[in-house]
């Protein structure tokens, strides 16, 4: 795992150096440089070793020195890779570096490599005979691009902060990109929070011609749900034992490595399978981490250590008080590079603090609640079809009214939070029931607050396409294709990446690896939800290697009380801050008071509010153009 950063253009070695050591953080190991003045080609890499520790260095050029590449991930397929180029006459010269292979897998194939790699990565190939530059990120977007292609240079960086660094990009906050913020609670690819600097979106390459100075994308993959029926008797069990034999070959794959590996056991269905799985595939006794809390309806420790207890893994804990989160949220709003307004990567934050003390590498269950329906909005989507089909939308509001009379609670997923975040979303029209579910603010009040007009087409253009462009046309399959294609890619997977190289940690995903994920989108959708019963066909699945009360329990997520430290003083609600000037004041201050009052539940929208003021008062934030 590493950092990456370059351009090509105007520029010099002290601004490459300058921006690689930016990302010193994603890798502590070593760090080098590539410079071609003439040309006007700058290749800058950070290394976190953990694959060929001794071969592995970057930029690595072929022999003859035509091709260079710099890279951020892990090729899990790499040793596969290898034999074939091997036999097609390739000469090696590491022993076994994933980073060679990108080379001569480019000579040999060129952009059509994209398809044959597992794994996750963004990396850069430098052809000098072809005098381009071939950019590429991994299918689900693991690991982070961005690039500005500005007048005089075309600049690219693991982190915008170290994009930023470059003389030629003047970042411009947004307004557009702050809106879907507030509504989504992040900004999806291919969109950032300035207006000159874009990521590249997941299952895509981008060729830049040297000669003409032209940008060319191209999607080599896409999530495509295509159920497919099995006319068996024993479909349901086929289903199951191929599902556990392919997520066991996963589980196998990535925990290939030079240097120690743990688990991140939270004590939820997923993350308890791939530690199961980790340890049959270990000789020894595996490593497993988790995060617990101070309130009790948010902790989840206790399923973790029967987890640990029940596989015989040397567990590890941590909890995270209301009296240290604020250090931490400190420490982490100044660090992080894009705001985000997901809560949980406070615990995120110090969970790979604390896996950081022990390994270089962990694994997680991430992905499985996008590809399985194991969020609790699945559960709520039939209740929502049929209020959309009975309830003529003139009552909406009055209904909205009378569910905000319940007694506020700050409970984890309580009953009242869960009746109005589903009433609110259905105040809306079906494409908007997900992000009004799930964001810090749903369409009505983005536009209340807002100090400029917002324009829903441009603000949720991302989630009507994701609606429109979904092969299947019923409710539960276009809502994992929103999870998987935007809330997965640029929250969850974002969050998770951020959190763990702050502290120069690996996080691999098993359930996103390519023959997995190409099995399970085929699987019709009821076998993932079956009544109320989400991720019904993996828990039958891994059912046989885990205690039933973690298989059977309810889902809660990985929930973090900042409602409840808001409400009680412990993460102060200023009446008025900085970022006030993009919101009007008098709805923000009376959402504020209403708050803290108990009056009603603003939580999201506050802590996105204090996420994006933390990141706008940053030095190199950017000119914030609200025209």
């Amino acid at each position: 795992m590493c950092g990456i950063a370059g351009f090509i253009g105007a520029g010099g070695e002290r601004i490459l150096r300058t921006m690689t050591t930016a990302l010193a953080h994603r890798g502590p190991d070593a760090g080098d440089h590539w410079v071609d003045e003439e040309v006007g080609v700058y290749l800058g890499h950070r290394r976190l070793s953990i694959i060929d520790l001794g071969g592995g260095a970057q930029p690595m050029w072929t022999q003859d020195g035509t091709l260079g590449v710099i890279f951020n991930g892990e090729i899990y397929n790499h040793a596969e890779l290898r034999q074939d180029l091997a036999r097609r006459g390739h000469v090696f010269i590491s022993d076994h570096s994933d980073t060679e292979v990108l080379l001569h897998g480019y000579r040999e194939w060129g952009e059509d490599l994209a398809g044959r790699l597992s794994g996750m990565w963004a990396f850069a190939i430098y052809d000098r005979e072809a005098a381009v530059v071939w950019m590429c990120r991994d299918r689900f977007g693991e690991k982070p691009l961005y690039y500005a292609n500005t007048p005089s240079a075309f600049v690219f960086a693991s982190e915008l902060h170290a994009l930023t660094l470059h003389p030629s990009v003047s970042p411009t906050i947004s307004p557009l990109a702050v809106q879907k913020y507030f509504a989504l609670g992040f900004i999806p690819a291919p969109g950032s929070i300035y207006r000159e600097i874009l990521k590249l979106p997941a299952g895509h390459s981008l060729r830049y011609d040297l000669s003409s100075r032209q940008v060319t994308l191209r999607q080599y993959w896409d999530f495509v749900l295509e159920p497919q029926e099995r006319d068996s008797l024993r479909a349901e069990d086929e289903y199951a034992e191929e599902l556990r034999l392919l997520l066991s070959r996963s589980v196998k794959q990535r925990m290939v490595s030079d240097v120690p590996i743990g688990i991140l056991l939270s004590g939820g269905i997923d993350s308890s399978a791939i530690a199961a799985l980790a340890a049959k595939h270990n000789s020894t006794s595996i490593k497993t981490f988790s995060i617990g809390f101070a309130e009790k309806t948010f902790d989840e420790s206790s399923y973790a250590q029967l987890v640990a207890q029940t596989i015989g893994s040397e567990h590890h804990t941590d909890r995270l008080r209301g009296d240290s989160a604020i250090e931490i949220m400190t420490e982490v709003l100044k660090r992080l590079d894009e705001p985000m307004a997901d809560p949980s990567l406070l615990p995120c934050f110090l969970l790979f603090r604390h896996v950081a003390k022990h390994v270089k590498v962990a694994l997680g269950g991430d992905g499985s609640d996008e590809l399985f329906a194991g969020y609790d909005t699945f559960r709520a989507l039939r209740w929502a079809k049929l209020y959309d089909r009975l309830i003529p939308s003139r009552l909406h509001d009055p209904i909205q009214f009378v569910a905000g009379l319940l007694p506020l609670s700050h409970r984890n997923m309580s009953f009242d939070f869960r009746v109005k975040r589903t009433l609110r979303g259905l105040s809306a029209k079906s494409p908007l029931w997900l992000p009004s579910w799930i964001g810090p603010l749903s369409p009505q009040e983005l536009r209340e607050v807002m100090e400029v007009r917002v324009h829903m087409d441009e603000v949720y253009e991302d989630v009507f396409l994701q609606w429109e462009n979904c092969r299947q046309s019923n409710l539960l399959d276009r809502t994992m294709q929103f999870y998987t294609k935007l809330y997965l890619q640029d929250d969850i997977l974002t969050k998770v990446d951020r959190s763990s190289m702050m502290h120069s940690v690996e996080a691999r995903s098993p359930f996103l690896d390519n023959d997995l994920v190409d099995f399970v989108r085929k699987i019709p959708g009821r076998y993932k939800l079956r009544g109320d019963k989400t991720k019904y066909i993996l828990k039958k699945a891994v059912a046989p290697m885990l205690p039933d009360d973690v298989v059977n329990r309810p889902k809660k997520g990985f929930g973090v009380p900042i409602g409840q430290w808001m409400a009680n003083g412990t993460l102060p609600v200023p009446v008025e801050l900085n970022v006030d000037r993009l919101l009007r004041k008098s709805v923000v201050r009376r959402w504020s008071q209403d708050h803290l009052a108990s009056k009603s539940d603003h939580r999201s929208f506050l802590w996105a509010r204090h996420v994006l003021d933390r990141f706008l008062a940053k030095p190199d934030a950017g000119i914030l153009d609200m025209s």
